[in-house]
């Protein structure tokens, strides 16, 4: 009798631990479908608590898809505060401000939702998606493209026409050119820089689309210095999005359907692809051990060739495998 007591209090034991220990959270689901036949998303970024936000370039404004909820809602209306076609996109959880790079994408066959001309980049609410910001990115041959925080909090972005990093002066709502250089020039009916992202030391990195290269630029005093093409591991292949992990760790787009670990050492670029077989992938953000990846189907898009998008537009969520070194 005393040995069937133990027995049976060791198994109440046993599911009192069982039902009071937390439980394990939910998996990542493999796809996100966003609603719509013109979503077209071409970046997508997360805040601390995992919401995901992506912006449309056929159809404009930005979605919102809660963690808790997993399905896209309407986040920012297209065509407000005098948007267009939504590029960029970038959650800075420090200022409570999603940033927006919006263009005139109509020589690229896409008109968007509103009339405004030029490229911008906006702020909205993160939480409300109130309008805050917007600051036009100064020149005749501009195309906002992406966005980066840097030491301190200032907002960078991409010039894919030009070849131009810009900074955005806060005080006076005011992009300035932060660098321009040849060696982000953009070849005739190509792109230029695109992705952009800081390490763990202040120093920035940029990808060029169409030549497909990377670089790193140190920064000193706020100011740019040195510009080195970093030796990569294998050519790139139409590289966008450049996401960072860690101190010296990137997630990277290539548009040939690649998702990328970059692990720089130096002045070269070790390039792991930790995900193949997208469609047209154009953005990534990372929210735990899993990144979301967008699959834009941009190039049917803007060829203007009235090619008909594989429905539902959707996300793909990969799995972060732990790094190779």
């Amino acid at each position: 009798m005393r040995q069937e007591f133990s027995s049976r209090r060791a198994l109440c034991l046993a599911f009192v631990l069982l039902i009071g220990a937390p439980l394990p959270a939910p998996a990542a689901p493999a796809t996100i479908d966003l609603p719509g036949a013109d979503v077209y998303p071409e970046s997508i970024t997360s805040k601390s608590d995992g919401t995901l936000f992506v912006g449309s370039v056929a159809k404009g404004g930005v979605m919102r898809i809660p963690q808790e909820a997993g399905q896209a809602e309407s986040f920012i209306e297209p065509g407000a505060f005098g948007s267009r076609s939504i590029f960029g996109v970038l959650a800075d959880d420090a200022s409570n401000t999603l940033w927006v790079c919006s263009n005139d994408a109509s020589m690229l066959n896409t008109p968007g939702p509103s009339k405004v001309e030029g490229s911008f980049l906006k702020g909205f609410d993160l939480t409300t998606g109130a309008p805050k910001t917007s600051a036009r990115l100064p020149g005749e041959h501009t195309l906002c493209n992406d966005i980066a925080i840097g030491p301190g909090g200032a907002v960078y972005v991409t010039n894919t026409f030009a070849p131009e990093i810009l900074k955005l002066d806060r005080a006076r709502d005011r992009l300035e050119v932060w660098l321009r250089d040849s060696l982000f020039e953009p070849p005739k009916n190509g792109g230029g820089l695109d992705g952009i992202a800081f390490d763990g030391d202040g120093n920035l990195y940029v990808n060029t689309f169409t030549p497909g290269e990377l670089f790193r630029i140190d920064v000193k005093g706020g100011a740019p210095a040195k510009i080195t093409r970093l030796q990569t591991s294998r050519p790139l292949t139409t590289p966008d999005a450049l996401r960072r992990l860690d101190q010296s760790h990137f997630l990277m787009i290539e548009g040939d359907g690649k998702l990328d670990r970059v692990t720089v050492s130096g002045d070269s670029a070790r390039i792991e692809t930790i995900a193949d077989g997208f469609g047209a992938p154009t953005s990534v953000t990372q929210v735990g051990e899993t990144a979301f990846v967008t699959d834009g189907q941009l190039p049917g898009l803007f060829s203007g060739s009235g090619e008909s998008p594989r429905l539902p537009f959707r996300l793909y969520a990969a799995p972060l495998s732990p790094r190779a070194d």
